[in-house]
């Protein structure tokens, strides 16, 4: 029998993100550009790696055609100057795809079956819209097994409020408008941005860099948020303001053995723990990460009181509230999320995942009093995906 090997997540970066569409900055740029530019930048980062040693490498795509097509990883990999020996392969788990890049490989170090792996994820919602192309199966309604709304993440938002009355509309706005303040203050302070790999872009006016994430709306309101549209439903609590947008963008992480991360001098920034995904009703798919929350700390032999840290995608404001809610956990707690997340950062949605887990880590270094942090997200069609990650700083003293 293989003996289990302890993973590590070593480092992850990520390109800023863009604006879905015509007007987003990287309206001009491939899908497939932008998870190369991430993957060279940690490479860089990493010169101590030798790329030969590096077993495998996973890109995740919701939408798996085009630039975001033909097995992204591997051709991600042969793009980014990898060996033609390093091999690849793509995943989908719609919001989950780096979650899940970052699990499915972590399982193979763990067997022994790998030393080094890249994980990742990359979404050009402007290019490819979530859906499109695709062709449910008439049998998911022709046989009630899914409501129609389980295809509209925004209903399915809706439907959180319906069943949590408690649940309002103004905490979600509140919520929301905290978030963007939190982003801009982490920008102030450089918190995100040594994680972030410029990218050159190309507009009307010519050529520039993209630096920094550019849907930020630190200028937002409690009045502003009050009088946005509900598109998914008339009088509904759902609006532009207490969701992520539509965004461009990719995130990359290398993962490794404890043992090949000491052999090559390379400083873990995290050890997982545990992982679980959940499925739930798809009709509500909000809830998922609740489920998928207590499956990782039953395997973890954790509870939540264990969780110092706390980074969860923000798909919409309440999607994070019913979760903070079941866990007993306040609103403003300074554990969740505090630099700010998807609301105000932007949520390509197959990459997002491993960008929790790159501001988890830049947290973690700062917070030796803390030993243990989740990153969790809800999933399209009825899922949850959960991380419990353990600081290698800990040190024991309780702040």
């Amino acid at each position: 029998m293989a003996e289990r090997h302890e993973v590590v997540f070593v480092d992850g970066v990520r390109t800023p993100f863009g604006r879905a569409g015509e007007k987003g900055m990287y309206w001009n740029t491939r899908a497939d550009d932008l998870v190369v530019k991430a993957m060279v930048g940690l490479l860089e980062r990493n010169p101590n790696v030798p790329k030969d040693r590096i077993d495998d490498v996973a890109i995740a795509a919701t939408t798996q055609q085009g630039d975001q097509g033909l097995t992204l990883g591997r051709t991600a990999a042969l793009l980014a100057g990898l060996p033609k020996s390093v091999p690849g392969f793509a995943i989908d788990r719609m919001c989950a795809g780096a979650m899940t890049s970052v699990t499915t490989l972590a399982g193979g170090i763990a067997f022994g079956a790998y030393d080094l792996a890249i994980a990742g994820g990359v979404e050009h919602m402007g290019r490819h819209p979530m859906g499109f192309g695709a062709d449910p199966n008439p049998r998911f309604l022709a046989e009630k097994l899914v409501g129609e709304e389980a295809l509209n993440m925004g209903s399915t938002a809706e439907r959180i409020h319906d069943r949590f009355p408690q649940l309002t509309k103004e905490r979600s706005d509140r919520y929301a408008m905290r978030s963007q303040q939190k982003t801009a203050s982490a920008y102030d302070a450089g918190k995100i941005q040594p994680d972030l790999i410029p990218v050159a872009i190309r507009g009307d006016a010519g050529w520039g860099l993209a630096t920094r994430d550019e849907a930020l709306r630190p200028e937002t309101t409690m009045e502003g948020l009050a009088g946005l549209k509900t598109p998914f439903r008339p009088h509904g609590r759902v609006t532009a303001g207490n969701s992520s947008g539509l965004n461009d963008g990719a995130t990359v992480s290398l993962l490794s053995s404890e043992a090949v991360a000491r052999e090559l001098g390379l400083r873990a920034k995290m050890k997982l723990v545990s992982f679980a995904f959940a499925g739930v009703e798809p009709e509500i798919m909000g809830i998922g990460p609740v489920t998928s929350t207590e499956k990782a700390l039953k395997k973890a032999g954790l509870t939540i009181d264990d969780i110092g840290l706390f980074e969860l995608n923000e798909a919409f404001a309440v999607q994070v509230l019913s979760l903070l809610d079941h866990f007993g956990i306040d609103d403003d707690d300074p554990r969740v999320n505090q630099w700010g997340g998807a609301i105000a950062i932007g949520h390509p949605l197959a990459s997002s995942g491993v960008r929790l887990m790159i501001q988890l880590a830049a947290q973690f270094a700062e917070r030796p009093d803390v030993r243990y942090g989740l990153t969790a997200m809800c999933v399209g069609l009825g899922q949850g995906g959960s991380v419990i990650w353990e600081n290698p700083y800990f040190d024991g003293k309780k702040k």
